[in-house]
């Protein structure tokens, strides 16, 4: 029996919402394994889906650099920027997923406690090394080390990964002893185990978005995409991989 997305997903084609196309996809990766659960699916519509996942920094390299995508897929933040710089079409702005950001160690490690601020600052005191990404969620934790007076003290301490590497790897090959990054990408990371969320008071929660990029002949498909993943049975597939839809 067909799911409701590739029931879905089959109407896009026989709807003619629009003829079938290759879409060029450019994406960062807090929302990569959802993502490559769907496309699949959607491609039943006729079209094909070819994506690029890598870090925020090489995307926006990519971008600067010329590269032509039909959709983009990062957080709200760089598709607010890409809009207002003429990149993005003004208006074409879809939030699809949000992510906080989340604490994991190595395999079979004690799990510190971090269920509050103050036991989230001790446990970062006593720890031996720090990962954090080069994304929206490292950029951010830099500025919460800063709000809770440490980050002179765990500067040390600090192991931050390339664009497109993630925080999991360093923590798996023992680099890090604990590191931070967005949930989705360090829950099911393998040979780390997953602590949970920062506290509340001091989480931040980033929206994912689509936007079109100025100047795609494929603007039609890319469309009839972002429906497709914003569609409600795509929901749980979401939350299967820790993203709250929308």
């Amino acid at each position: 029996m067909k799911t409701a997305l590739s029931i879905a997903a089959a109407t896009l084609l026989l709807s003619g919402v629009a003829g079938a196309a290759e879409i060029k996809v450019l994406s960062t990766q807090a929302t990569e394994e959802a993502y490559k659960e769907l496309a699949p699916q959607f491609e039943a519509s006729g079209h094909k889906v070819t994506t690029v996942f890598t870090g925020t920094l090489d995307a926006l390299k990519r971008l600067s650099n010329g590269e032509t995508y039909d959709l983009l897929i990062m957080a709200r933040q760089q598709i607010d920027e890409l809009s207002q710089s003429g990149k993005v079409v003004a208006g074409s702005r879809t939030d699809i997923a949000k992510s906080g950001v989340g604490v994991a160690v190595g395999k079979g490690k004690p799990k510190p406690d971090i269920s509050t601020v103050d036991a989230l600052k001790k446990t970062l005191l006593a720890a031996k090394s720090i990962g954090y990404s080069t994304g929206p969620s490292g950029i951010y934790v830099v500025t919460m080390f800063q709000k809770m007076g440490i980050a002179d003290e765990i500067k040390s301490k600090l192991k931050q990964t390339p664009t497109g590497v993630f925080v999991g790897s360093i923590i798996a090959s023992g680099e890090a002893e604990i590191g931070f990054q967005q949930v989705s990408e360090l829950s099911f990371f393998p040979g780390i185990d997953y602590v949970g969320p920062i506290p509340a008071e001091v989480q931040l929660i980033t929206v994912f978005s689509a936007g079109i990029p100025t100047g795609t002949k494929q603007a039609d498909a890319a469309k009839a995409l972002v429906s497709f993943v914003k569609a409600p049975a795509a929901a749980a597939i979401f939350k299967k991989h820790a993203l709250d839809p929308g």
